[in-house]
């Protein structure tokens, strides 16, 4: 079987699957720091051998894992972009949702905070890729909103790029873990509209 083959092949991916479903389970038990391979296979039932003939390490595990939580935000921003409303609606429920979707999944607890974190520190090409293909829908969302006339006329692109850098505290995970219990920052629904008046000055 061709290695193209193998990935194709439906128990190579439930077994992908089953692994990464263990590993969430014990990361969130135990801490991605405190975790081994050797935990994942326990959970699961299998010889810590048998881990390694799907993933080569516990970092590439993670890193999947980051893929798969990456992949459910990135299925909700295309739900919102394909929504039959304005454009102004759409990107402020994109912001607010994603915001929403960071606190709940990606920070509900101080174990799962630590597996964002490492891979912040470690999975730049993952968390990039994310955030490029964000901003992607982001611009054809302004783009749309340019051309109904919400916002005058600029780089869509650009224009992503700074609407997303004007949120960065909703949607960076280390900074909204600072953010997020103080008195003294805007409130996400105040940043986003701020952001949105930009679009239409």
């Amino acid at each position: 079987m061709t290695p193209v083959e193998h990935r194709a092949d439906p128990s190579h991916v439930e077994t992908v699957e089953r692994i990464v479903d263990a590993a969430e389970r014990v990361f969130r038990h135990y801490g991605y720091s405190k975790t081994t391979v050797a935990d994942i296979a326990k959970e699961l039932g299998m010889s810590t051998a048998n881990i390694y003939r799907f993933f080569s390490s516990k970092v590439e595990i993670h890193q999947a894992l980051c893929a798969r939580m990456l992949g459910d935000s990135m299925q909700l921003a295309i739900q919102i972009a394909a929504r039959p409303v304005s454009a102004t609606d759409r990107l402020r429920e994109f912001s607010l949702r994603q915001y929403q979707f960071m606190v709940e999944r990606m920070l509900d607890q101080e174990k799962v905070h630590e597996m964002v974190l490492v891979a912040i520190e470690r999975d730049w090409d993952v968390i990039d890729r994310y955030v490029d293909e964000l901003q992607v829908i982001a611009a054809g969302i302004i783009a749309e909103g340019i051309a109904a006339g919400e916002f005058r006329n600029m780089d869509p692109a650009q224009a992503a790029q700074l609407f997303f850098s004007a949120t960065i505290s909703l949607h960076h995970p280390m900074i909204i873990s600072e953010c997020t219990r103080k008195s003294n920052r805007a409130s996400p629904e105040d940043l986003t509209d701020f952001a949105l008046r930009a679009l239409r000055a």
